[in-house]
């Protein structure tokens, strides 16, 4: 009896699933967040404030005091009475005081925004701004604010004198031995608070020193 052949065919063989590969303890797997760019902010710029005129200090006392009860620091920077040291001779003693260059107005650093705005706005004794719109104000150059701070800080330094004479200009003396007499200005000497002036004695043209005090502007 002839012997059966039993083929046995075998299942090829598989190669195992590789296990996962485990996270580092070290290093954990974190999702990469894409950062949302937030908008630029506006920058601090000057803007004109017309006030009562008179008031122009308190409107800026009153300003700085609502920006922080609303806690708006941030959105503000200075708020100045644009102002001057002045110096003058009278009865032989010098004198300082100060006189506002702007009357009426108030200078204020700020952020413009609808918040700003309208807190400035609604300031007592505020009568709007000067510049653009009533309801889009624009701000003064950077040129022009760089030019009234340079004048402030000149005047901490060395106060003006309380009237600025011309030479050519006509003057009348108001006191001294030349008591109404008029004359043309020659020469202005702020150093010593003189001003030379020109004036007709007998016929003829005459060089007189005179102070600050003794002469005032021929209208």
């Amino acid at each position: 009896m002839a012997e059966e052949k039993i083929e046995i065919n075998e299942a090829p063989m598989m190669d195992a699933p590789e296990a996962p590969v485990a996270a580092s303890a070290d290093k954990p797997v974190v999702e990469e967040k894409k950062e949302e760019k937030k908008p630029a902010e506006k920058p601090l710029r000057w803007y004109v404030v017309q006030a009562f005129s008179g008031f122009e200090q308190r409107v800026a006392q009153t300003l700085r005091e609502r920006i922080k009860i609303h806690n708006m620091e941030h959105d503000f920077g200075e708020v100045l009475v644009p102002k001057e040291k002045v110096k003058e001779i009278k009865d032989g003693k010098k004198r300082e005081s100060e006189r506002k260059f702007f009357p009426g107005y108030v200078l204020v650093q700020m952020r413009m925004t609808s918040e700003t705005w309208q807190l400035v706005k609604h300031t007592d004794r505020v009568l709007g701004f000067i510049g653009g719109t009533a309801e889009k104000p624009l701000p003064i150059t950077q040129a022009e604010a760089d030019k009234i701070l340079s004048r402030l800080r000149e005047s901490e330094e060395s106060p003006r004198p309380k009237t600025i004479y011309e030479v050519g200009e006509v003057v009348r003396a108001i006191d001294g031995a030349f008591k109404d007499f008029v004359g043309t200005v020659e020469k202005v000497d702020y150093e010593k608070n003189r001003v030379t002036v020109s004036i007709a004695i007998f016929g003829r043209a005459t060089p007189v020193e005179l102070e600050f005090s003794q002469v005032e502007k021929d209208i």
